[in-house]
């Protein structure tokens, strides 16, 4: 008598488990599964792949020119000092950590079923975790970055998923639609500015992009809102990129769109007024700030990786002799000698490393950055960094604010 029945927290995990057995794909469709997800593009990605990466850097032609000297030095540290280029400990304990608040956030809401005040903090509090599990688990997942079993970074990339992205279009754009072609006007998903944004000095200026600079900030806060309600539906039936026109998407894929989206709103939104009797408009008030700190993070994260002032847009792939140079020229690093920075941003703040080896987990970028540093400045090749992100978000707002007042920007 008098005590909180644990029914509704139970709810919570059966529902979660339940939908982890929905998305799990059968075993003879996992490797159909991953065919489409990676899609076999006709365009290759900047830099090789950890297989071809691996047998490139032995290649004697050209062995003593920068990509070359560079890519042996990265092979070096990753496989003759016997490091995995995986996911080490500190990935996992920082995975705990992450999974523990998030799911901690909703055993206290259920189990104390806080009043009002209380019941936005700590739903805010699940936002910072989502936000640091995107970051520091999904991403990595995508690349395979995390475990040398693609079973074991497929269910992890359903992180994504669970904050209400889907995966499976994550996947396509990061990788098609970014990787493969940084900073190219028409192809790089990420200098998509629907109208609003200028990102590129090759896109014809609108005159509201006059302020792009002063409204910049609220339109990012808005960049998750905008992924679970409209981006990927409209990545999956009205898509603008031709290699997603191009594209046969297993009809798997359509069933999780909606299953993802459903589960996400539900244990987001109708679950806390419905078993916490929460007022609605209180909890949409928590979801909305919780997607301003979510947009905000994510964008600002990435944006000021490649959309600075400092860095160069090509008119084609084909501008530099090799995909090395076009990542040096069209990326740039912030804040790389602050290890809370990297902890919480998932190492994305060392972007060239990234980029360099995307198939190597975050943990390892600090190292690799430092060799990638050492190197470009033995060759002569410049390395750009801001040494703060608060620099780093200044010199995208710079950015913004020259290519919306210019018809034609030159950068450097």
């Amino acid at each position: 008598m008098g005590r909180r029945s644990p029914q509704p927290g139970s709810l919570i995990f059966l529902g979660i488990w339940s939908y982890y057995r929905l998305l799990k794909p059968p075993v003879e469709l996992q490797s159909e599964t991953q065919t489409a997800i990676s899609l076999k593009p006709d365009i290759e990605d900047l830099v090789p792949s950890e297989a071809s990466l691996r047998h490139s850097v032995s290649d004697p032609a050209n062995a003593s020119s920068f990509p070359k000297v560079l890519r042996r030095r990265l092979d070096n540290f990753l496989y003759d000092g016997h490091i995995s280029p995986k996911a080490d400990i500190a990935l996992w304990i920082k995975m705990a950590v992450g999974l523990l608040v998030l799911a901690g956030c909703w055993i206290a809401l259920y189990a104390l079923n806080p009043d009002s005040w209380k019941f936005v903090a700590i739903y805010l509090l699940n936002g910072f975790a989502q936000t640091f599990l995107m970051l520091n688990i999904a991403h990595d997942s995508n690349h395979n970055a995390i475990s040398s079993l693609r079973s074991v970074n497929k269910a992890l990339n359903y992180v994504f998923d669970v904050c209400g992205i889907n995966s499976y279009m994550w996947r396509i754009l990061h990788h098609r639609g970014h990787h493969s072609c940084i900073n190219l006007h028409g192809e790089d998903d990420a200098l998509t500015g629907r109208s609003i944004f200028r990102f590129t000095p090759h896109e014809p200026r609108a005159p509201l992009q006059r302020f792009q600079h002063i409204y910049a900030l609220f339109f990012y806060a808005l960049f998750s809102l905008d992924y679970i309600f409209l981006r990927d539906f409209e990545c999956f039936f009205f898509p603008s990129h031709e290699y997603l026109k191009r594209t046969r998407h297993p009809m798997r894929e359509y069933a999780i769109l909606f299953a993802g989206k459903g589960f996400y709103l539900t244990y987001m939104l109708i679950l806390p007024v419905v078993l916490l009797g929460k007022s609605f408009l209180l909890v949409a008030l928590a979801f909305v700030l919780t997607h301003i700190i979510i947009g905000l993070a994510v964008s600002l994260v990435f944006q000021t990786t490649h959309t600075v002032d400092s860095t160069y847009f090509p008119s084609s792939r084909d501008e530099f002799d090799s995909g090395v140079y076009h990542i040096f020229a069209t990326t740039a690093d912030y804040a790389t000698g602050n290890p809370l920075v990297a902890w919480l941003a998932g190492g994305l703040n060392h972007h060239i490393a990234h980029h360099l080896c995307p198939f190597a987990c975050h943990t390892h970028y600090a190292a690799l950055t430092q060799i990638v540093k050492e190197t470009a400045q033995e060759y002569g090749v410049p390395y750009r960094e801001n040494p703060t992100m608060s620099r780093a978000i200044l010199h995208h707002l710079i950015l913004l604010k020259q290519l919306g007042s210019e018809n034609s920007f030159s950068s450097t």
